[in-house]
């Protein structure tokens, strides 16, 4: 990715964290956060890495709620960002956190084990 790619990226993470936080109405949406935004060097595309609360119920609606709403959110993000073209939304769960946690709670195990 390059300098470009990265600061674009930088800020529309930013702005979809408030465009999310604040504007979406769709009661489906839970309590989403924006963990990374990746832009393809191009700038066509960009995966959104979410979290949400909840369980996998929750989490399910939220993304569907936030596909719901893509051409929303994408509008707004065009209207704050000065783009020729704004990239392509790709709304994906950012599995790293769950795996880290998962990690955390084995080495737990382990020492309680030894213990």
């Amino acid at each position: 990715m390059n300098l470009r790619s990265n600061r674009v990226a930088e800020q529309m993470k930013k702005e979809l964290s408030d465009i999310i936080g604040r504007k979406l109405k769709d009661p489906r949406i839970g309590f989403v956060t924006v963990t990374d935004v990746q832009v393809t060097g191009d700038l066509q595309q960009a995966k959104v890495y979410i979290t949400v609360l909840g369980n996998d119920e929750q989490k399910q609606d939220s993304l569907a709620g936030l596909e719901k709403a893509k051409g929303f959110i994408r509008s707004e993000v065009g209207q704050r960002i000065r783009l020729r073209k704004t990239p392509e939304l790709i709304f994906e769960f950012d599995e790293s956190i769950d795996y880290g946690n998962r990690i955390e709670t084995l080495i737990k195990k382990l020492h309680e084990d030894e213990h």
